[in-house]
Order: structure tokens, then C-alpha cells, then sequence
């Protein structure tokens, strides 16, 4: 049988919880020291003390016994009860009487300490004393009460104690997370000079070491890109004072090839930096598919098949590298869809405006669907440039979408496959135009 909803959160958030794992565990031992406690004192007043109390007892009972005479007086018996917060009762062959007749008995249980409450006269009349009027009953539900507060506030005490304790992971946990998605401006807080101190230092210092390795290969690589470009350009030109013929055609072909490679790699170190770099601008998207559409797609306008969403909000886009993403998706959607249609639309979905790109092709393997968008990522490595390029297209657009602020999503579509751009309807005002400009 399945545990219930909230017994199987309960029981992961427990899991997953160091904190209410460790006041558990406070809760825990302050409960077994109790009862260890208890039954300690228990044992020690059942056996040494018992023993140690008997004779008081004995010698304060004999004293209320005499007290009360022989023959018993029942008006000094009252006159006790009265002073003293016991219970007597008197049976013999001239006597009946019981202070508290509700009870039907007076005087521990206890085998062994019944016989010493009681007493016996010379005339024969037998004394049993007990507890009186005392209202001892209600003190242990105060007591419990006050129990129950006093551990709820040892509680809350051992939580605050253990949240503050602990405050240094939750810097570092947020941290990490800042550290994974390429933020390296904020460093972890430094809050005390303990081990968690020395960790979050550490990890600090790691951050800092990543950074400067990231750096330093993008930095290589962007000049690597740069230095390649002039080398290019003139083979380019020597390669166009060839005479006509299929090897200057593939020649020309291969060194295009090579200038739109390096082209990407520029635009994917840039996009690297995040929002930065984008020169952001009022943009209706819908305007910008047609307008990319009727410019550099009107002979396969038969092919594609738009259905645009009226009255889309107008967003703070970055123009050019929208028209880069939606191109890479339209050529992706084109070459892999076998001649099928390739549907485009748009949608405001739960908040966020949604553009699809979807072809009606063979689809891809769901083995290989998560790893599509990864840079130089192919899923047939054997397939030739032209077949499919180096990996950099779908690249280029989770970078773009990332860099707004929104994300890109695939999925076979049964059939063909379906490319998803998402963007918070909530766009942030424009950032400072940074460096670079979209390439093709």
C-alpha cells in the first residue's frame, strides 16, 4: 500500500532537511536524557531512599496514632484531618468511622508500605491513614502545560540555534547555483571563521580559479577567431582570380564555410556573457518573422506556413540576434524536414510568449534529443557540413534565448521536431548596449 501524499513530502523534506534532522535529533536526546533521568530517580527513591524514608514515616504515623488515643477519639481524629492534609479511617469492635467515606481506600497500594500506614490499638481498633484532602490531582495538568511550553520553547531555541549555525551552507548552496550559471560577481559571504567559513572561502577560491581559466579560454579562442579572419579573407581573394571551374567553386565553397565557423564561435563567446551584450530595443516579434521571412526565405515561402498570434506584446529584444536564432531554426527546420512543411507560430502561454518552429521530418532519436543545443554537438558525427553543419546552430539560439532571460525547448512532435523559444512577457527595461553585433 502506497504512503500517503503528505507523509511521502514529509518524509523526503526530512530527508533533504539537515536542519529539522539535527533538531529531531536534539528533540531526541533531550527526551531519552529525560526518561534515563527518570527512571534513575525512580530506582534511587524506590530502593535507598524507601528505606531511608520508612522510619520517618513509621515514627510520624505512631505519633498521630497516639495522638488519637485508645479507645480512638473521633473528635481529635477530625480535629487531624482537619490540621493535616491526611485521610483516617477507624474500624474496631467500638469505633466505625472514615473521614472520607467516597474512598474505598486509604494508603499506598504497595504491598510493602501498606502495613506501614496502618496501626493498631491496645483496645483492639485498627488506624489506616492516606492522603487527605489535598487537590494534588490538579498539579500534573499544569505541570504537563508547563512541560509542553517549556519543550516547544527548547525547540524553537535548538532551531534558531541550528538555522543560524547552518546559515553559512544556504550561502553556499545559493552561491554554487550562481557559480553553475556562469556568475562569478557575487562571492559567497564569508559570515564566520569556522570550518563552514573556511568552506565558503574555499569555494570562493575555486569560483575565482574557474573564472580566470573561463577567461583565459575565451579570451584564447577570440583571438585564435580574429587572427584567422585576415588569413581567410586572403585566401578568399586569391581563390576569386581563379579561373572558373568546379575546384575554385568548391574552394569558395570550404573558405565561406570556414568565415561562417569562425563567425559562430565569435557570436557564441559573446552571447557567453549574458544579457550584456545585448542591444535591446522595442521588437514586435511577429513583425520580425515576416519581415525575415519575405527577406531571405521568399523562395520557400510555399513551404512555410505561418500562424502568427494577434496583439502580442511588444518586448525589449535584442533584433539582430532574434533574427539569428529564428534563422538557424527555419534552416535547421528545412534541411532535416524531407520537403514537408515547416509550420511557425506564436502564442502567449501562462505568461510567457512562445515561438514554435516545426518541421514534419523523421524527428530525432529521444536518446539523442537532450543533447541537442550542446555546442558542436551532431547527432550523426559522420554527416558532412553541408549535411548538417558543425553543431553550433541550436547552440547559438539556447544562448540567445538564455541571454533574454528565456529559455529553448525541444521536443519530437510526432512528426518532426519542435523548437520552442520562450520569453517572460515581463521583459526588463534595456540593458547598456554592449560590444559585438550578431553575424549570420
Amino acid at each position: 500500500m502506497n504512503a500517503p501524499r503528505w507523509h511521502r513530502r514529509w518524509r523526503t523534506a526530512l530527508g533533504h532537511s539537515l536542519k529539522a534532522r539535527l533538531v529531531l535529533m536534539f528533540l531526541a536526546l533531550a527526551l531519552g536524557t529525560t526518561l534515563i533521568f527518570v527512571a534513575g530517580t525512580r530506582e534511587l527513591f524506590s530502593t535507598g531512599w524507601r528505606e531511608l524514608a520508612r522510619p520517618l514515616v513509621a515514627d510520624y504515623l505512631d505519633r498521630l496514632a497516639g495522638e488519637i488515643g485508645s479507645p480512638p477519639s473521633i473528635a481529635r481524629a477530625q480535629a487531624l484531618v482537619q490540621r493535616l492534609p491526611v485521610a483516617i479511617r477507624i474500624s474496631g469492635p467500638r469505633v466505625q468511622w472514615d473521614s472520607h467515606p467516597q474512598r474505598s481506600e486509604h494508603g499506598p497500594q504497595d504491598p510493602a508500605w501498606r502495613s506501614a500506614f496502618e496501626r493498631s490499638t491496645a483496645d483492639g481498633h485498627r488506624l489506616r491513614f492516606g492522603l487527605g484532602d489535598w487537590r494534588w490531582e490538579d498539579r500534573p495538568r499544569a505541570f504537563g502545560w508547563l512541560t509542553l511550553a517549556g519543550l516547544l520553547a527548547l525547540t524553537a531555541a535548538a532551531y534558531a540555534i541550528v538555522r543560524r549555525l547552518l546559515r553559512p551552507l544556504e550561502d553556499i548552496h545559493a552561491g554554487t547555483l550562481r557559480y553553475g550559471s556562469g556568475n562569478f560577481a557575487t562571492p559567497i559571504p564569508q559570515r564566520r571563521r569556522d570550518e563552514l567559513g573556511e568552506l565558503a572561502g574555499q569555494v570562493n577560491a575555486m569560483a575565482a580559479s574557474l573564472q580566470r581559466m573561463l577567461e583565459g579560454q575565451r579570451g584564447l579562442l577570440l583571438a585564435i577567431s580574429h587572427e584567422l579572419r585576415s588569413p581567410l579573407t586572403r585566401a578568399r581573394l586569391h581563390a576569386e582570380l581563379l579561373a572558373e571551374g568546379t575546384e575554385r567553386s568548391a574552394l569558395l565553397r570550404d573558405l565561406g564555410q570556414m568565415r561562417d565557423l569562425i563567425s559562430d564561435l565569435l557570436e557564441s563567446e559573446r552571447l557567453a556573457a549574458g544579457a550584456a551584450v545585448l542591444q535591446r530595443e522595442p521588437t514586435d516579434l511577429n513583425a520580425l518573422v515576416r519581415d525575415l521571412v519575405a527577406a531571405q526565405f521568399a523562395d520557400r515561402s510555399a513551404t512555410l506556413r505561418l500562424a502568427l498570434t494577434d496583439g502580442l506584446p511588444t518586448l525589449a529584444l535584442d533584433r539582430a540576434r532574434l533574427q539569428l536564432l529564428l534563422r538557424n531554426l527555419l534552416d535547421n527546420a528545412l534541411r532535416h524536414g524531407a520537403g514537408t512543411p515547416v509550420d511557425v507560430t506564436t502564442a502567449i502561454v501562462d505568461d510567457e510568449l512562445q515561438l514554435t518552429v516545426r518541421d514534419h521530418g523523421p524527428g530525432v532519436d529521444e536518446a539523442q534529443l537532450p543533447h541537442l543545443g550542446e555546442a558542436f554537438y551532431r547527432p550523426d558525427a559522420a554527416r558532412t557540413r553541408s549535411a548538417g553543419g558543425v553543431g553550433l546552430g541550436l547552440y547559438l539560439c539556447r544562448l540567445v534565448a538564455q541571454s533574454h532571460g528565456g529559455r529553448l525547448h525541444l521536443h519530437n512532435a510526432a512528426p518532426g521536431l519542435a523548437v520552442s523559444l520562450w520569453l517572460p512577457v515581463s521583459m526588463a527595461p534595456p540593458s547598456p548596449a554592449g560590444p559585438g553585433t550578431a553575424s549570420a
